[in-house]
């Protein structure tokens, strides 16, 4: 079984932060650790060395592959900040409409930065989606 690559680690969200070199981007992070630390009534730690995750759950797919994912987190990317939302999107489309500008993957919410979009409706996003997961999965003790 291969080992996860992206699993608590013991490196500093505030060293991650900070090392951020464009202020702005700086200050929309420092945003999401206040909005996703309320989603989740959880701290911020690195899970891996680029992602700012909260909380955790288990997972176990039909096919046995098991872990422990943060319930939701972020990672500052060369030209986005990336959002983890666990669940998807498809039963988000009320709120993505109304969210601003940003693209979707799978799980991933791509924002260029926080001015392009309304805060309340992603905190509400945050919100459901943390609901959502642990409503369907254990928590973990990752």
């Amino acid at each position: 079984m291969t080992e996860l690559k992206t699993k608590p680690t013991a490196a500093n969200v505030e060293t991650y932060v900070g090392a951020i070199a464009d202020p702005n981007r700086r200050a929309d992070c420092w945003t999401l650790i206040e909005l996703m630390s309320r989603a989740t009534g959880s701290e911020p730690r690195m899970w891996g060395s680029s992602i700012v995750g909260f909380g955790s759950y288990h997972y176990r797919y039909a096919s046995g592959h098991e872990g422990d994912a943060c319930l939701t987190g972020f990672a500052s990317r060369k030209s986005d900040l990336t959002l983890y939302i666990t669940p998807g999107f498809e039963r988000y489309q009320h709120l993505l409409a109304r969210l601003g500008k940003h693209r979707v993957a799978k799980s991933c919410l791509y924002l260029k930065r926080l001015a392009d979009v309304d805060l309340e409706v992603l905190g509400e996003l945050i919100e459901q989606s943390v609901r959502e997961t642990s409503a369907h999965h254990p928590p973990s003790g990752a």
